[in-house]
């Protein structure tokens, strides 16, 4: 068994599963603008956005657990951290050099909930995985 050790975390499979999370995100917007459910330029939300980040990172959790197969809680929160650090750096580099706000539209507890909502996903992504790896290893 498997234990939430800092030695037990990748942080290469971390950045991957953040970027499989983000790319499925932006795959079911996509979709979702083509068929007229959600606004095409993103400026709103709204159920079908959370929906997909929830479902999103629940994959990027899944392929990073079936890989690792360990340490899922940190897995899942570091692709969280990664968000932060992301949505930090893009409002540093645009926000202020263009003198513009990158993320006006919203509420703090809004993208608090979101930040949260990407945590969890990916922690039960993770989770979900890695029982998935151990059963598969062990069968074998």
């Amino acid at each position: 068994m498997h234990t939430e050790h800092l030695q037990n975390l990748k942080p290469s499979w971390v950045l991957f599963g953040w970027f499989v999370s983000v790319a499925v995100v932006s795959l079911i917007a996509l979709v979702l603008a083509a068929m007229g459910m959600t606004d095409p330029d993103g400026a709103s939300m709204g159920l079908w956005g959370v929906i997909a980040i929830g479902v999103g990172f629940f994959l990027g959790g899944l392929v990073t657990g079936a890989r690792v197969g360990a340490a899922p809680i940190l897995h899942g929160v570091s692709m969280g951290i990664v968000s932060l650090l992301v949505w930090f750096f893009a409002n540093l580099a645009f926000g202020e050099a263009l003198d513009a706000e990158t993320w006006g539209e919203g509420t703090p507890a809004f993208y608090a909930g979101s930040l949260i909502l990407q945590m969890a996903a990916a922690t039960v992504g993770a989770r979900f995985g890695s029982r998935q790896q151990r059963r598969a290893t062990a069968g074998s």
